[in-house]
């Protein structure tokens, strides 16, 4: 088996960093880039040559990350900024999201589909207001593990004390947040202790360096593998030799199990059916899940279009057009009371209204405002939302693919709300 073929085997993994603006995000991503040998010759090149036009001694590993920077400050696009690396073990694709206060958007945006979020925090400052933020928000997306970095190590004599401080304080409020898995690393970025190397100055720490625990963290069980979700993209009537009768119904799978044989209901029809085939290019399957992208014929021939759920029919979603959901506000403009928007949700595109708004969060305290009920950007509330017809929902936090939507300004086109429904 070569390399290649082994990378294909292995899971990918999306993790996305959140700090406050000089807690070293742009490092820790350029020194795990650089100690990882993920990085082309040319782009070292071009770091080392700018590093020493700056007058830095060694490479300035921020730079690595730092090459977007132009282009989001023309505000081309919105503040994330992807990254892809490979090493033996894995794919990884990181999501580096600004710290600044006015980026919750942002971090909302890199981290809706991430299986982990690095949190850092500059070991001489401790846990932060923007800290509590960044968790916050990792919690409400439920992103099911979550890595709290305690960076600048080297800057407090790599003492242990200060190290267990600090888990201290952020285990104090991480308490009342719902997150399965929280582990803590003591790193300096700058000079690569924990990072991809074990540290010698930390021989009190006996965990894993960073690139280790993302290389092995245990991803398959994140993944919903019961409710059997098929959103259908479109339908596939190829008309040429071989596929004369063929009828399909393509889409990516969202949660859950299919294979030939089973007993399925077309959502919100109610039409029954049995899976005769699932296919790809490559040719059939004897089972698909999540996140593969399929086509299923069915034994029927019934009426499935675009927006159409596939599930098992012991196993349904319930289809609803009035729901509570968490919304985060992405737009400049804010909300206008009872405005119509086009609600996005897996393939399925409907009128929607914000019919109530009942409380916002205050990212900092926790606390709800039940006063204040105006969006504005970045802001987090619980909203009802109504919708012309039917949606087919889960709980958000069964399901990440089924339990989230956006909002787009039926005006303006533009994507104004992220919404989990709960």
């Amino acid at each position: 088996m070569n390399a290649s073929t082994q990378i294909d085997n292995n899971q990918l993994l999306r993790f996305t960093t959140a700090g406050s603006v000089d807690d070293g995000k742009s490092t820790l991503i350029g020194r795990l880039l650089y100690d990882s040998k993920a990085i082309f010759e040319d782009q070292l090149e071009a770091v080392e040559t700018t590093s020493k036009r700056k007058g830095h001694e060694g490479v300035d590993l921020a730079l690595f990350t730092d090459g977007l920077r132009d282009e989001r400050e023309q505000g081309i696009t919105i503040d994330v900024a992807y990254r892809y690396f490979t090493t033996p073990k894995r794919k990884f694709i990181i999501a580096d999201t600004p710290g600044h206060i006015q980026y919750t958007r942002n971090m909302v945006t890199g981290a809706s589909t991430a299986n982990a979020a690095i949190i850092l925090v500059d070991a001489r400052n401790g846990v932060i207001e923007q800290t509590k933020r960044h968790a916050f928000i990792a919690s409400l997306l439920q992103i099911p593990h979550i890595i709290v970095c305690i960076n600048k190590m080297d800057l407090v004599e790599y003492k242990e004390d200060v190290y267990e401080n600090i888990i201290q304080q952020f285990e104090e409020f991480s308490s009342k947040l719902y997150v399965k898995d929280i582990q803590f690393l003591p790193i300096s970025a700058l000079n690569g202790d924990n990072v991809v190397n074990r540290s010698e100055k930390m021989d009190w720490y006996k965990g894993a360096p960073l690139l280790h625990t993302l290389e092995h963290m245990h991803i398959s069980s994140d993944l919903n593998k019961i409710d059997a979700r098929f959103p259908v993209q479109t339908v596939l009537r190829p008309q040429r030799e071989g596929f004369i009768d063929y009828r399909g119904y393509a889409g990516r799978v969202a949660s859950g199990i299919f294979r030939p044989g089973d007993k399925i209901t077309v959502m919100p029809s109610g039409f029954t059916s049995v899976i005769k085939s699932i296919d790809t290019i490559e040719g059939s399957l004897e089972e698909a899940y999540a996140p593969m992208s399929v086509s299923i014929s069915l034994q029927d021939d019934i009426d499935v279009s675009r927006g159409d759920m596939i599930v098992r029919t012991n196993n349904k979603p319930e289809a609803l057009q009035e729901f509570d959901a968490m919304l985060c506000w992405l737009h400049n403009d804010s909300a206008k009371p009872r405005a119509k928007y086009t609600i996005m949700h897996t393939s399925n595109e409907q009128k929607a209204m914000i019919k109530a708004v009942t409380y916002k969060i205050d990212i900092n305290t926790y606390n709800r405002e039940t006063e204040d009920k105006e969006l504005h950007m970045n802001d987090i509330c619980r909203v009802k939302i109504r919708t012309t017809r039917p949606l087919m929902i889960d709980e958000y936090r069964d399901n990440r693919i089924t339990g989230s939507f956006v909002l787009i300004d039926d005006a303006t086109h533009e994507t104004v709300a992220a919404g989990m429904i709960i």
